[in-house]
């Protein structure tokens, strides 16, 4: 059975990110903010206003699909003109580059001064020193205190949220109904998706699959081992490694036997697949009828395929099922000599009415509710499909679990290693001694730190 009620600090955090959610709450306490108020006139981290309107170039980075990078740029064109003075130097790029660019830039020292930042990498980048303290910035009445107390990292704040986020899966309602194949139902367990892909594939053309080949992404097998009681993989200091051996060679067992039975795609298919690309991700290509999708993917991939995209959570345990918060925020580069201009543009960028409109949904569900409210009348079949995500996401949602400070080497490991058993050149039982052995060492190495 899975939990009715959430307890604890689970219970606070959804109750705020629902009562976010509702299009008329009000994200903040007291009186409601008038967002033209919030242009950040006043200099930060007290610096002198003259100093403030100096030329200045602002170096950017993100990740995203095509519509996220013009909308962004169209918000920087919206920034210069309000402020002359500060122009930008924008790079982006799709979610794998961006991971292997970072620890380049990041070694090199020479990051950007804003940067886009992840949920599962951002305390790996604290612990480096290379996201600076943005504690001091004032986001009273834009973002609601339990998610910045949330999201604060030892108690401070590294990282500004953009959106609220969640966790689910998107499906291929059209050629599932075509097929005769039952449609998911909201609050299915981890064993009726399994058994639902394999009466799914019966019914399915031969080229097509009704689920894809998770056993290399970590971030499944770790909603998997949560849900049922294991707990996070690694503590969020890095000091604490767990990969509960029972519930890893269940999930992998799993996986090989549908990987044999051909209900997943051949591995060297899986790997050629391209999230957000519409000719090689594995949903709007047709391929496979079901992957995993978020606030901000879903909405490119009805984009993709008009009409024929629906929703459902992610499979639960005992302990639920998924995540719902936000995973995607803004951070300034500790080494960043435009600290002041950083902060007054981010907190622009999530406060402006014009920025809102001109960013719209590309980043998932604006974090200050006023943004939404007037968004929402507006909205497109794609960016409602987000809400309705986020909505039933929220339902079955476990905490949100970030690989921990020191794993980055661990989570790359975990993606070769497992596609080595994938295609059968390791066994599942070398795979789990190297794992353990490395997060062990690294978890070891964390604690004398």
């Amino acid at each position: 059975m899975v939990k009715a009620t959430a307890t604890g600090k689970r219970a606070a955090w959804l109750a705020a990110f629902l009562a976010c959610l509702l299009p008329l709450s009000a994200c903040s306490s007291g009186d409601v903010v008038d967002v033209r108020s919030l242009q950040v006139r006043e200099p930060a981290a007290g610096l002198p206003e003259a100093d403030m309107d100096r030329p200045v170039e602002l170096g950017f980075i993100w990740w995203g699909p095509t519509e996220r990078h013009m909308a962004t740029l169209a918000a920087l064109e919206v920034y210069t003109a309000r402020h002359p003075n500060v122009t930008f130097k924008p790079e982006y790029m799709e979610w794998e580059a961006y991971w292997k660019k970072l620890p380049t830039l990041a070694a090199s020292k020479t990051v950007p001064d804003v940067l886009q930042m992840d949920a599962a990498y951002i305390r790996d980048y604290v612990s480096r020193g290379i996201m600076a303290d943005l504690s001091d910035l004032d986001l009273a009445g834009i973002v609601p205190d339990p998610i910045l107390e949330g999201v604060k990292i030892d108690g401070k704040l590294y990282g500004i949220p953009l959106s609220h986020n969640a966790q689910g899966i998107a499906y291929n309602r059209a050629e599932l109904e075509a097929a005769g194949v039952p449609l998911p139902k909201p609050g299915w367990t981890w064993d009726e998706y399994f058994q639902w892909a394999r009466e799914a594939k019966a019914k399915l053309p031969p080229d097509r699959y009704p689920i894809g080949d998770s056993a290399s992404a970590w971030d499944w097998f770790q909603w998997y081992q949560a849900s049922y009681g294991g707990g996070a993989i690694m503590s969020p200091d890095g000091k604490a490694f767990h990969l509960d051996r029972e519930l890893f060679f269940r999930y992998h067992t799993i996986l090989a036997d549908l990987r044999r039975d051909n209900v997943v795609p051949p591995a060297d298919v899986t790997l050629t697949f391209l999230e957000n690309d519409p000719l090689a991700d594995q949903l709007a290509s047709g391929k496979v009828m079901t992957r995993g999708a978020t606030v901000g993917s879903v909405a490119i991939l009805e984009q993709y395929m008009p009409g024929q995209v629906d929703v459902v959570n992610v499979p639960i345990g005992p302990e639920g099922g998924g995540w719902a918060q936000p995973t995607i925020f803004l951070g300034v580069y500790a080494g960043s000599s435009e600290t002041a201009h950083a902060k007054r543009f981010i907190k622009w960028f999530i406060s402006d009415r014009e920025a809102g409109r001109t960013l719209g949904l590309t980043r998932g569900i604006p974090i200050y509710g006023e943004i939404y409210q007037e968004l929402e009348p507006n909205l497109e079949p794609k960016d409602r499909l987000g809400k309705v995500l986020a909505d039933i996401a929220a339902e079955y949602a476990m905490p949100f679990h970030a690989a921990g400070a020191g794993f980055t080497e661990w989570v790359d490991a975990y993606k070769l290693t497992m596609e080595a058993v994938m295609f059968g050149q390791k066994s599942l039982e070398d795979a789990y001694g190297e794992l353990n052995a490395l997060g062990e060492s690294i978890a070891e190495q964390n604690r004398k730190r």
